[in-house]
């Protein structure tokens, strides 16, 4: 029997998925009352995700989403292979942490106090052109099909497949919210990479530690390489990074995160029809050489609503092509293993003023900034490596399937 079909419903946008790249760019469309916007986003149940972490750094001071904020930390700690460890100030930067349901609550309230914002639960399926725009099927919570049409649809659902590339890894990761017996942490500094672990055989692993109180902090494992770990694998990482490297002592697991993010040097379409966009992951917004993404989202998410209020279309490249061609290097060197990870990253951190370091990540740097920053890092294994790549095939390899849990992005 075929349930009964909801009446179909118009607005100007609809932005599929309600996750960083959906609601911010919700945010942005209905900002100034102008747009009318729905998004959509699955009702509860195994296909809505889980609780996310997103953290990224931005100027001191006032920032759009400071309401939400669960944590900001003015000082960055590098640990080096070696045990020694350094301690920079990224001012006028800030490194900050946004729990996703806070960050849920915060633009839903704001889309709810927009004359032009709504907020639906269905599961999204397909999208058709049709005149003058385009309309997405979909099913809501009680199983009747719903039609939303809209001059335009923004797309942030995962891709079933990747796009084709030179080198893929991926940044996967499984994080403990943790709370010790005695204060362990200083929360004014975070740890943003603890090379003390083990190395996998291509690419390289890192601890994390973002403080939230002196007793409690987000601590992490993390591996840029090409599969992920079974579950088990990373809970015996992590016992050993707390027990044996941090020396936490007596502790309780609060609650865990557990995701992945691809790291490609793949040409992502930002275009899947007319007036059917990709944004987010999916449009490209994810920095390849470092898992971020929130910022990119948030530069992306700008451009396509100054652009639309100018009666135009346009998804933005989230990265510079300079940026993106740094990254397809240091990726396929990182996975033939001609540049030693931990070096690679401890001596960015070591030798770049930290400020600077940051902008290059990400991509607002000038050519002679990273001209300067490239003279830090392995000049012959790099050279050797950007000679190669115009020569080497483009390859379809599987999108990763685990879902997006603790990120840097």
């Amino acid at each position: 029997m075929t349930p009964p079909s909801a009446p179909s419903r118009t607005s100007d946008v609809v932005v599929i998925g309600g996750g960083a790249a959906g609601l911010s760019l919700a945010h942005r469309l209905t900002a100034d009352g102008s747009l009318s916007v729905t998004v959509l986003e699955p009702p509860d149940g195994p296909v809505r995700p889980p609780e996310r972490t997103w953290c990224y750094w931005e100027d001191r001071g006032a920032g759009d989403f400071d309401e939400a904020v669960t944590a900001s930390w003015s000082r960055l700690r590098v640990h080096g292979a070696d045990g020694r460890a350094f301690t920079v100030d990224p001012a006028p930067l800030t490194y900050r942490m946004l729990r996703s349901a806070a960050f849920e609550r915060l633009v839903h309230e704001r889309l709810a106090a927009s004359p032009g914002g709504r907020v639906l639960r269905a599961t999204a399926g397909t999208v058709h052109e049709v005149p003058g725009g385009a309309e997405v099927r979909c099913t809501d919570p009680d199983g009747r099909a719903l039609t939303l049409r809209a001059r335009h649809v923004f797309d942030s659902r995962p891709l079933r497949s990747l796009p084709p590339a030179r080198t893929q890894l991926l940044q996967h990761f499984r994080g403990w919210f943790v709370r010790t017996d005695r204060e362990r942490f200083d929360p004014g500094v975070a740890d943003l990479m603890d090379f003390r672990v083990p190395q996998p055989p291509h690419g390289l692993a890192f601890g994390y530690v973002l403080p939230l109180a002196p007793d409690r902090a987000l601590v992490e494992y993390t591996e840029f390489s090409r599969a992920p770990l079974t579950t088990e694998a990373y809970e015996t990482a992590l016992a050993h990074y707390t027990r044996d490297v941090l020396g936490l002592g007596t502790h309780t697991v609060e609650s865990a995160e557990q995701g992945v993010i691809p790291m490609t040097d793949a040409r992502f379409p930002r275009r899947a029809g007319a007036r059917h966009h990709r944004i987010g992951t999916a449009g490209g917004a994810t920095r390849p050489a470092t898992g971020y993404t929130f910022a990119a989202v948030q530069r992306q998410s700008t451009a396509i609503a100054a652009a639309l209020r100018d009666g135009r279309v346009r998804v933005p490249a989230a990265h510079g092509r300079r940026s993106l061609a740094m990254d397809a290097i240091m990726l396929r060197a990182l996975d033939t293993g001609r540049v030693d990870g931990p070096a690679f990253f401890t001596g960015l951190f070591r030798h770049t003023p930290a400020e600077r370091l940051l902008r290059f990540l990400d991509g607002a740097t000038t050519p002679w900034e990273e001209w300067t920053i490239g003279l830090r890092t392995p000049v012959g294994p790099m050279l050797r490596t950007a000679v190669e790549l115009p020569f080497l095939p483009r390859r379809h390899r599987p999108a990763p399937t685990a879902p997006t849990g603790v990120s840097t992005s």
